[in-house]
């Protein structure tokens, strides 16, 4: 009778999606101590991710600008579309090199601030779940606000799916929202603490942003590895 209750149960859990629970102050409390290991990586890309998108910025800026100045308005607005894709090309491989930081960091991996510019051969489908995830969230918000609440935490795992297990577009957007789906309400309230923590931290000047920001990062890194586990270590581990 109990192995057959252990199979029904087995059977009914979608081989998709990760069965996982977790404590909201368990995460908080283990984001909180590996924070002190990830500051430097974090802040030191990002000033140079900063500054390089300056510099991109000003550069495709000033070719919409031209065109529009020749009144060339269909120009202007094509030269403007094309560079929030290239923004967004360059963008989002950043990102999941800063949320591969928080995994790396979650699992105790050597860090550097190097490993977040490694993620650019990933450039087409990060551009293809960012457009994506974009029109439906945005489809959701019309869609009387909730479905896009909802979609907006449902894809957050999303980019760090295609560039740790190399998942498509699709397959990568769905497995986050299947998995965010089992603990959608404990999630929110998750990343509302620490949003509220964040908000907080920047009142004396955004001084405390040094902490809260990197803290955020293994937030998810932790949550990651909790839910879908990280191949790396696995990988170690086996050999």
């Amino acid at each position: 009778m109990d192995n057959s209750t252990n199979d029904s149960n087995t059977v009914s859990v979608d081989s998709d999606t990760p069965d996982y629970d977790f404590s909201i102050g368990a995460v908080l409390s283990e984001a909180w101590e590996k924070t002190s290991g990830l500051k430097g990586s974090f802040w030191a890309a990002g000033a140079i991710f900063f500054v390089a998108v300056l510099i991109l910025g000003a550069v495709l800026g000033g070719g919409s600008a031209f065109l529009a100045g020749q009144g060339n308005a269909g120009g202007g607005v094509l030269m403007g579309l094309l560079v929030q894709l290239v923004i967004m090309a360059v963008m989002y491989p950043f990102m999941a090199g800063i949320v591969m930081l928080g995994i790396e960091r979650s699992v105790d991996l050597p860090l550097s601030y190097k490993s977040v510019f490694g993620y650019f051969s990933y450039a087409l489908p990060l551009l293809g779940v960012a457009v994506l995830m974009s029109v439906l969230v945005a489809i959701g918000f019309i869609l009387l606000i909730i479905p896009g609440i909802y979609l907006s935490l449902a894809y957050i795992f999303a980019v760090p799916l295609v560039v740790e297990k190399n998942l498509g577009i699709w397959d990568a957007m769905e497995s986050s929202r299947k998995a965010v789906t089992r603990h959608w309400f404990k999630l929110f309230f998750l990343f509302l603490i620490m949003g509220i923590l964040g908000m907080i931290s920047a009142i004396p000047f955004g001084i405390g942003l040094i902490w809260t920001y990197p803290m955020m990062v293994v937030m998810m890194g932790i949550m990651y590895r909790d839910i879908f586990g990280v191949d790396t270590v696995e990988s170690s581990l086996q050999e």
